[in-house]
């Protein structure tokens, strides 16, 4: 199934060339439906599994394991080192220094909006929030804590008991590693962005883009982007080709051929401050990627002019960032 995607996207791309053009020669109302049809606004809310409902206790104490350096081996790793809130969610680096100074070779994707991505992870191997919450915990070549060592540093604070009682009433040992996957996942589900200039554009605030912001808009949609870029997330969230790089992507994890230089689409919010680019993180700007992006997913040297164009609306792309205090954590 997979290896029938080019030509779908091929499919796509002319249509979406021949809506472009549309958005070329038509301005107004015409062009707005066009607009409205691929584009939304972000949710004010982000979706929440029936089995982890939120609750203010839990994302507290979600928000307190998310900088708990004490999670990983070293005790001094933790989620915000290589997701930091003040740098859109991530670390700018192409790729992490984890335990020991090791590096896994990926990019860190942002943090910020994750919660409305289904498949986590550039290769996609987990599923929702609390599955992804669980991978770096334990892996080598992050934070190297295994999940029953994770379970026994955080039980060994004894500050850290009332708030797990808190945030998992009822429950005789709440200090489980599956909880402290549910609740980082309960906080990380507050990291949304919303307001951007795309979404007070699409509320009917005409001045939210720059004239330039709203060609380059335009054009996005003119050379095909918005097959993979589109929605609320401005990314479909599933597993694209990207034949970049030597990492095989999917095909890491499952061992076919026909998963090879699979990774999941990246979401352009917020995209202006998450440099460098890509799962291996090779582009250092976003004028790099945006011109790779031309060259390899759409066959086309892109113009000096349409990259200006393409740049100006991707750098209105940031929304309202979260206000997190760092909180004070448990001694011991």
């Amino acid at each position: 199934m997979r290896k029938s995607l080019p030509i779908i996207l091929l499919v796509f791309g002319v249509s979406l060339f021949f809506t472009g053009a549309v958005l070329y020669a038509q301005e107004g109302e015409a062009r707005e439906q066009v607009v409205q049809g691929l584009f939304a606004t972000l949710p004010d809310v982000a979706p929440v599994p029936e089995n982890n409902p939120m609750t203010p206790e839990k994302i507290e104490l979600g928000k307190m394991l998310y900088f708990e350096p004490r999670l990983s081996a070293s005790g001094v790793i933790s989620c915000h080192t290589c997701h930091n809130l003040s740098l859109g969610g991530t670390d700018r680096l192409p790729s992490s220094l984890g335990h020991e100074f090791l590096t896994g070779g990926r990019n860190a994707p942002t943090v910020l909006n994750a919660a409305f991505f289904n498949l986590q992870f550039w290769d996609g191997r987990a599923t929702g929030l609390e599955e992804q919450a669980q991978g770096p915990i334990q892996a080598g070549v992050e934070m190297a804590m295994p999940a029953d060592l994770a379970v026994e540093r955080i039980a060994g604070i004894e500050g850290y008991l009332p708030y797990f009682e808190a945030a998992f009433p009822g429950e005789e040992n709440p200090i489980t590693f599956e909880n402290i996957a549910r609740a980082i996942a309960s906080f990380e589900r507050t990291l949304i962005t919303p307001n951007d200039g795309l979404d007070r554009y699409l509320r009917g605030d005409e001045s939210a883009l720059s004239d330039d912001a709203k060609r380059g808009m335009e054009i996005v949609v003119q050379v095909g982007c918005v097959a993979c870029h589109n929605g609320p997330m401005l990314s479909t969230g599933t597993l694209m080709p990207f034949t970049h790089g030597e990492d095989l992507g999917l095909a890491t994890v499952t061992g076919e051929e026909s998963d090879e230089y699979f990774f999941r689409v990246a979401t352009w919010r917020n995209v202006s401050l998450t440099a460098p680019y890509f799962h291996d993180g090779s582009a250092e700007t976003l004028e790099d990627a945006v011109r790779i992006m031309g060259s390899v997913q759409l066959n086309r040297e892109l113009t000096d002019e349409e990259v200006f164009y393409i740049l100006a609306f991707l750098e209105s792309l940031v929304g309202d960032q979260p206000e997190v205090t760092i909180p004070v954590l448990p001694a011991g």
